[in-house]
This record gives structure tokens, C-alpha cells and sequence, in this order.
């Protein structure tokens, strides 16, 4: 038995610039050279996960299996052994969704939103929304017409009780030239004051796609001033509960593949330290501040492992299928859900952790959604108000860790 939300199908088109996930599309090549980042993200569209294996009517481990046809653009199927405390967004089909225990809603409706995240008090989501304009650039000496995909950065309410809001835009125009700058990841502070995100802007044909800090006060963009592996660029922003500490990820290449690694950046010296060796990505901190829950990319593919948050050193693997990315740590400590790919669909997953940290075990994986072609690009996010939050912490938590998040005066 399964439960599905139905709502307004999307714009049509792509909302992305690379066609539907299922064609397994290659970043849209222009001529600003947005091939410093890709899409989808530097490390997911060069093999580090699977798009596309499968659909030969094969199956087995490692995601391989035959394709399977998603749900509708406007449906999102749950089954229902998918319990779980709190609220979890995420994209589908160029629209913000927010899952429930007992429930799935649309949250957005424009056919370009993507890379969703909650405000730390669960009443804002943050995200991209991407609009698809016509653009004047130059080209060998003359100016020529262009499709491009403007990206906006905007919050909407998490019960869909208002209009969305744009706080930022890519556009950009010099003179009669028209263009776009990439933002991509947008994350808030715990205090609310500041928006981590990849950017370009506001001088796309001067700066690379790195981390910068957006105030929310001043509307003001900021580089981070960290270093870059060449023009490959920053991914994957991520703020510690306190706000103490940034992660990132620092893009590389080691030969033909790609050499991610995770970076940490101090709010208050504001500078940067590597935490992890290189093959991981996409870190996600457990609610008290101890370990991280990032993507291990290797030559088969990608899963979900947990860091030490001090020294990086990997502690479990929590998956072994070469197809799981994308993880969201539970505020409760008791479970991290993750993005799984299946022929060319991608699903969310909850890995249920049993024991004492850091020597914890899955008790079960469970299917959160089953055949709903959710957007690759776009991470999970968890909420949790603080009154369902445990009395007793959970086995990742110490007794302090359930207490609501301290903002940060230190906030860039």
C-alpha cells in the first residue's frame, strides 16, 4: 500500500539547462564556460554516481537494475512503512517538496525550483529557483541571442502560506549585454543572518563558482576567500548547528576523475582547514556537533559514510550498493536519509542507526519514496521542531545536543 500527493504539473521544459534526469544529460556547454561546475555538480555527473547504469534489464547490487518508470511529475509516491519524525525537503520535477509522517505537499509550483533548505526554526525554506530568459553576449566580435537559465535566490514559507520571495538575482547586465551568473546550494545560518552559497555573481565573466556569503540584512555578497583547485571551483556548504564552522567541499581532479574533498571554515578566523582525505562530498553534521555524514565517492560509485567531525577519519560505511548519496542527518540523531539511485530513478532512503556513537549499527533501511523520480541535484534537508525532538538523546546525541541550535555571533 502506498499514499501519493497529487498537485499542478510544472512548467514544462528543463528547468536545469540539461534535460530530464532519465536522459542522463551533460551540463549545457555556454559560452561564459559554465563547465567549471556542472549542473548537477562536478562529482555527480563525472561517474560518481551512477546515472544510467541499469536499464538493460539487468539487476543486482551496486544500483544496477532494470529502469523503472517514475511517477508522474506531480506525484510523489510514500510508502507506507515511511515513519519518521519532523519534515524533510527536497525537489522534484522543478518544484519544493516537504514530506511528513503522514503526509506529502507541493510547496512551490514554478517548474525551476531546485536545492531546497530549511531556516534553522523550520518556518523558511531557502532555494534556487531558475527561470529561462533570452541573453546578449559577445561571440568572435559579435553579439548573439541565447536561451539561458537565470537563477534566483528565494525563501518561501514552509506551509505555502505566502508567495515565494526573491532576495537575490543572477541576472546580469553590463551596458546592452545580458547574462547569468550560477548560484547553486543555498544553506541559512543559524542565526538567520547569512546565506552560504556557489556562486559566480555578481561578475560571472570575472569570478569562478565558489563559496560566498549572502547577507541577509544588507542583501551584500561576499567571497569566502578561500582557495580553489584551479577554476574546479567550491560545492556542498554546510553549517555547523552552532554555527561555529562552515563545511564545504573543495572540487579536484586526480587524473580523469574527480578528487572532492571536504573543507572546514573557522566563522571566526575565517579560514579554511581540509578535514577529509579526497573521495567525499556532501557532508551533513549529526546534531551534536561530533561526526559528519557525507558521500564516499570512489570508481564504483557513491555511499553514504560517517566522519569524525575533528579529524575526518571515517568511522561506517552505511551503505555498499555504489548507488547512495546526498545525506541529511536527523536533528534527532537517530537516523540519516539519503538520496539511492535504481535503473535512472532516484528515491530517498532512511538508514536507521542503532547502539552508541561512534560505534553504531543500521538496524533497518527504509524506503521514504518509492518510483518518484526525485531531482539528483537537489539534497534533502531535515526539520524537527524542538518539542518532538527527544527527552532522552538519541544514541548520536549528548545530553546537551537537544536543546535548540545557539545562534552564532560570529556569522560572517
Amino acid at each position: 500500500m502506498t499514499r501519493a500527493a497529487r498537485s499542478r504539473p510544472p512548467r514544462a521544459g528543463d528547468p536545469y539547462g540539461i534535460g530530464p534526469i532519465d536522459t542522463v544529460a551533460a551540463p549545457l556547454l555556454s559560452i561564459v564556460g559554465l563547465l567549471l561546475i556542472g549542473i548537477v555538480t562536478f562529482n555527480l555527473l563525472n561517474g560518481d554516481v551512477p546515472f544510467g547504469i541499469g536499464g538493460s534489464g539487468s539487476n543486482g547490487g551496486s544500483g544496477v537494475g532494470p529502469d523503472r518508470t517514475a511517477a508522474p511529475s506531480n506525484v510523489v509516491v510514500v510508502p507506507e512503512e515511511a515513519t519518521f519524525e519532523g519534515a524533510i525537503v527536497y525537489a522534484k520535477s522543478g518544484n519544493i517538496w516537504v514530506q511528513t509522517n503522514d503526509d506529502v505537499k507541493q510547496v512551490t509550483s514554478s517548474g525551476g525550483d531546485s536545492m531546497p533548505s530549511w531556516s534553522a526554526d523550520g518556518q523558511w525554506i531557502i532555494y534556487i529557483r531558475s527561470t529561462r530568459e533570452r541573453g546578449l553576449w559577445p561571440v568572435k566580435g559579435h553579439n548573439g541571442r541565447y536561451d539561458i537559465d537565470v537563477p534566483d535566490l528565494m525563501r518561501v514559507r514552509a506551509d505555502g502560506s505566502a508567495e515565494p520571495e526573491r532576495l537575490a538575482t543572477g541576472f546580469v547586465k553590463d551596458g546592452r549585454l545580458e547574462w547569468s551568473a550560477w548560484m547553486r546550494q543555498p544553506v541559512l545560518s543559524p542565526d538567520g543572518k547569512t546565506i552560504a552559497l556557489i556562486t559566480d555573481a555578481p561578475n560571472p565573466g570575472e569570478d569562478q563558482v565558489v563559496l560566498k556569503f549572502f547577507n541577509t540584512e544588507t542583501k551584500k555578497l561576499r567571497a569566502a576567500g578561500v582557495r580553489t583547485s584551479g577554476v574546479l571551483g567550491h560545492q556542498d556548504p554546510e553549517w555547523r548547528p552552532d554555527g561555529r564552522h562552515l563545511l564545504y567541499v573543495q572540487n579536484g581532479r586526480d587524473g580523469a576523475r574527480g578528487a572532492p574533498k571536504i573543507m572546514r571554515y573557522d566563522t571566526k578566523t575565517k579560514k579554511a582547514g581540509t578535514l577529509s582525505a579526497a573521495g567525499y562530498m556532501q557532508p551533513s553534521y549529526s546534531p551534536d556537533l561530533r561526526y559528519v555524514a557525507a558521500t564516499r565517492t570512489t570508481a564504483l560509485g557513491t555511499d553514504v559514510v560517517i566522519l569524525d567531525a575533528r579529524t575526518g577519519r571515517e568511522l561506517l560505511r552505511l551503505t555498499d550498493d555504489g548507488a547512495s548519496f546526498a545525506p541529511t542527518w536527523s536533528p534527532a540523531g537517530n537516523g540519516i536519509a539519503f538520496l539511492h539511485i535504481v535503473g535512472q530513478t532516484v528515491d530517498m532512503r532512511l538508514a536507521v542507526l542503532q547502539g552508541a556513537a561512534p560505534a553504531w549499527t543500521v538496524k533497518e533501511t527504509v524506503d521514504l519514496t518509492e518510483v518518484s523520480g526525485l531531482d539528483a541535484a537537489s539534497r534533502p534537508d531535515w526539520f524537527i521542531p524542538s518539542e518532538l525532538l527527544p527527552a532522552t538523546p538519541a544514541p548520536t546525541v549528548t545530553p546537551s545536543a537537544s536543546a535548540a541550535p545557539a545562534a552564532s555571533s560570529s556569522t560572517p
